[in-house]
């Protein structure tokens, strides 16, 4: 049975890193595909996983198979695909590559687009959706810190793999709509650009109503891309996706009520993009506000605020210089 097999986690990064560990100090068989200064940080000072609520584990090197080869797929029973989107299909080739026919496949990436390719390359390889909503920063030294509150949620399957997967720390849900969870999702992580732009934290840019506001006009837009689209997204808080928008642009004491209530955030959260742009890699922009403005074609919507940030990204991206630390205004191309 696939259950009794190792957990392999295809390209631990953040994520990889802490969902990985967290199944093995649940006690789950895991091994991690990763690069090398990552194997080399691991082996050097084990892998710390740290909490937004305070609590910690701490796993040794010996806990986890850590491997560079792509053969440490041979006897997965699960793989957990948690590489940028942009190498999805290179993965997808070493999967099915080396790992066996049955074993079961679950894209734990941002974006839409990554099971539909993990798809097509692995033929008829069983492959599950799944969203993380959680923000993971490396620390440095081998410490991973999960920074903002959520369950990961994956495709529903007969063999119930959500729960295979679900360990103390970490709970994995099973999801009968995981297409409208993953636009969701999408939606939300259209704030990864701002807080890149902005290099300001999370809880930071979401306590100023400025920012909120430009977060919502930009929600608004992919919301309408969606709805044009026959596409509803599902909410991972117990807020209605369509009352997003409003409520960012409620005054600040009302919205962090509200915000206190439904989501737990670390005060030195950062995005993905944010990293990315630190550390001089290319983003996914085109995954998240690259897919949805695709959509907004294919159906004669104007989304011009999304363009202006996708073009923002891109110029940080080119002059390499990490986030520009751009206000709101300049965001928006006011003078």
């Amino acid at each position: 049975m696939v259950v009794d097999r190792p957990i392999v986690v295809a390209g631990a990064g953040a994520i990889g890193c802490f969902v990985g560990g967290m199944l093995a100090a649940g006690g789950r068989r895991v091994a991690l595909l990763v690069r090398p200064r990552v194997k080399t940080e691991i082996e050097r000072f084990g892998l710390l996983l740290t909490d937004f609520d305070g609590s910690e584990k701490k796993l040794s090197a010996g806990q986890l198979a850590l491997s560079e080869d792509p053969a440490i797929f041979h006897s997965a029973g699960i793989v957990l695909v948690t590489v940028k989107s942009a190498d999805t299909a290179a993965v997808a080739d070493q999967i099915a590559q080396h790992a066996p026919e049955d074993a079961v496949i679950v894209s734990l990436q941002n974006g839409i687009g990554n099971v539909a390719v993990l798809r097509e390359r692995l033929g008829g390889r069983r492959v599950l959706a799944g969203m993380v909503p959680f923000n993971v920063i490396a620390m440095g030294e081998g410490r991973f810190h999960r920074s903002t509150s959520g369950d990961i949620h994956i495709g529903k399957d007969a063999e119930n793999t959500a729960t295979a997967l679900s360990v103390p720390g970490l709970a994995v849900r099973a999801s009968a709509d995981i297409t409208g969870v993953q636009w969701g999702k999408l939606i939300i992580n259209l704030n990864n650009a701002l807080s890149a732009l902005s290099d300001m934290p999370l809880a930071a840019q979401l306590a100023d109503r400025d920012w909120r506001r430009l977060f919502a006009d930009q929600m608004a837009e992919g919301l309408a891309a969606l709805k044009s689209a026959g596409i509803t997204p599902v909410s991972s808080t117990p807020i209605p996706m369509r009352w997003s928008p409003t409520l960012l642009r409620l005054p600040d004491a009302i919205f962090n009520a509200i915000l206190g209530r439904t989501m737990k955030i670390d005060p030195q959260a950062r995005s993905s993009m944010w990293q990315d742009l630190k550390q001089g890699r290319k983003t996914e922009i085109d995954y998240l506000q690259g897919a949805v403005i695709a959509l907004a074609e294919q159906n004669r919507v104007e989304v011009p605020l999304m363009r202006r940030i996708v073009a923002l990204i891109r110029e940080a991206e080119a002059a390499g210089n990490g986030p520009p630390r751009l206000t709101p205004r300049q965001i928006r191309g006011v003078a």
